[in-house]
């Protein structure tokens, strides 16, 4: 059933957009993000999803946080305010173009949601994780998320895409899985978002 927003490890990357040093004390839940993040990644590897790094102006922004757990993985410098740079699409096409994008990062009213534009327009199913995404300003995060849902993605969270992506306790990975998930998420003040809906 297309369009639904069904998540599945086949077929799906994971992007992992702009978590860097010079915007750790400016945004919003930078720690809970990242931390979010992180789980997610480790997810990816033990699911086999291929995940992608993006740094924003690195010389500028400084390289990707330690914590995230990426330093094995090539970080892709870019300017713009879209992962879908050039080394980004040569991945996605040496991966043979997946279908679904689960994204995360900052900012969501700038790199998110060029990423996500991109993204729908290349008839992608887009998942932003909305508790691994956040700006400086809680108004833009929370106002993008709204206008992201409005283009046709979906909003889920940390601990959904990690349950939704084993379907069942019986998956060969769950008892990995589940240990991800042993402390719950951390609170990066969503319900707000919630409540205006």
């Amino acid at each position: 059933m297309a369009g639904i927003g069904r998540l599945s490890t086949k077929g799906s990357v994971l992007l992992l957009c702009d978590m860097q040093e010079k915007f750790r004390p400016n945004i919003f839940q930078f720690t809970n993000i990242v931390s979010n993040a992180a789980r997610l990644l480790q997810a990816a590897r033990v699911l086999g999803i291929p995940p992608i790094v993006t740094e924003q102006y690195p010389k500028g922004l400084g390289p990707t946080v330690p914590e995230l757990g990426a330093g094995d993985l090539t970080a892709h410098a870019k300017t713009k305010f879209t992962m879908m740079i050039e080394p980004v699409e040569k991945e996605l096409k040496a991966l043979r173009d997946p279908k679904i994008a689960i994204l995360c990062g900052i900012e969501t009213q700038a790199c998110i949601a060029c990423t996500t534009f991109d993204l729908l327009e290349k008839g992608m199913e887009v998942h932003i994780v909305a508790d691994a995404v956040s700006s400086r300003s809680q108004t833009d995060r929370l106002f993008a998320l709204s206008r992201l849902r409005q283009s046709g993605a979906f909003l889920t969270t940390t601990e959904a895409v990690l349950l939704q992506l084993v379907q069942d306790t019986k998956h060969p990975n769950f008892r990995e899985i589940q240990k991800l998930l042993v402390q719950p998420s951390p609170d990066t003040a969503l319900l707000a978002f919630f409540s205006s809906l």
